[in-house]
Parts: C-alpha cells; structure tokens; sequence
C-alpha cells in the first residue's frame, strides 16, 4: 500500500534539506518569522522541534493523527498533519514552506514520504492511535448547513434574473456559482469527517 504513494509521475519538487529520500526528515516555515520546523523520524520515535520547543515521542506514544486539506490564498495545494501524543501535546505539520512576502511553495513529495514513513512505522509496532480524516465534525456540519444556504440564495438570484431578462447577471451568476462549487464543494469534499487505517491512508488529503 505504501508503496502504491510513490508511483512514477508525481510532481517533482524543487531539491533542498526539506527531505530525507527515506521520509525520515522534513523541514518547513510556517511563516516568514521565527526558524523551520523540524521532524525526524528516529530509533527513539518522533523528533520534533517547532516554536521554540522540542522533544521526542516514542511511537507508542503517539494517540492520535488528523489528516486535512487546508488551502489558503498563497497556495492552493496545502495539507496538514496534526500529531497528538497521550499527554495531549501536539504537533503541526504543513505541506508547504515560506520562502518570501510573495512564495509560498508546496514540498509534496517530501511531505507525503514523511507522513507515509510515519505510518509505516506505527503499523510496524502494530499502533493504536486514532487516525481521522477531515476538520472536526461539528465545524464541518456547520459549513454544509452555510453551503446549503447559500447555495438556495444564489438559485433564487438566477431564476430572479432569468425571468426579468437578466442575461447578463444570470450569467454572472453562473460563473460565480461555478467558482464557488468547484472551491468549496472541493474543500468540503476533502475534508469530510471520518477515519482511516494505518494501510489505507487518504489520498485526497495527501498531495
């Protein structure tokens, strides 16, 4: 299964320290200010350091892992990890790097490695932790019921428009409509709620 992750054809990122070739190392910036974060995947568990802290969880350790699609302006291709050890500390792990005011880059390749060595190895001392996909359940049956709103408002708009004549607005509308389908619907889509295995992660919440 992990191995169906690194077929031939994927986008190839730019080189750099981001990666280990094995998916033992990543490295990104959260934002312009402060150092990279930084994870390693070690003989003693997960190595972390990210504002300003450090540790290191054995795999045992670790209880829970949410997967998710979180696009921002900058980059539309973004994905995220949340890691959750027993105590209740966590760790965020982002598909991307800031390398200017105006560049933010994805690091597909270098994230999905990480993220599917991690998995490999909690499947090798046969792990407990949750594993769930999406944005919290109570957040996303909200943002249907929004979507559902205003999805009824703008059939309204195009039918008002329509019957007075309107092409012009009507056909705004429709691309409009169009737009806010293809961003919202995706984004809802990707992110429904629910949980995965260890040997089938989500596909539509890696890159």
């Amino acid at each position: 299964m992990f191995s169906q992750l690194f077929g031939a054809g994927q986008r190839s990122e730019a080189s750099g320290p981001e990666a280990a070739g094995d998916g033992s190392h990543y490295t990104f910036k959260p934002s312009l200010v402060g150092s990279a974060w930084q994870f390693d995947l070690t003989g003693e568990g997960l190595s972390w350091q990210e504002k300003g802290k450090h540790g290191v969880w054995p795999l045992e350790k670790i209880a829970a892992i949410r997967l998710s699609y979180r696009p921002v302006s900058m980059q539309s291709r973004r994905f995220r990890a949340d890691i959750e050890d027993t105590r209740g500390e966590r760790v965020t792990i982002y598909s991307t790097t800031w390398h200017t005011v105006a560049l933010m880059s994805p690091q597909d390749n270098g994230y999905r490695a990480f993220i599917v060595e991690l998995h490999r190895r909690l499947a090798a001392i046969g792990s407990k932790a949750v594993l769930v996909v999406g944005i919290n359940r109570a957040i996303y049956v909200a943002g249907l019921a929004v979507l559902g709103v205003v999805s009824i408002a703008m059939l309204g708009l195009l039918i008002r428009a329509l019957t007075t004549g309107q092409f012009a607005g009507a056909l705004f509308l429709t691309g409009f409509a169009a737009w806010f389908i293809w961003q919202i619907g995706g984004f809802m889509r990707r992110n429904q709620p629910r949980n995965y295995t260890l040997d089938a992660l989500p596909k539509d919440v890696l890159p």
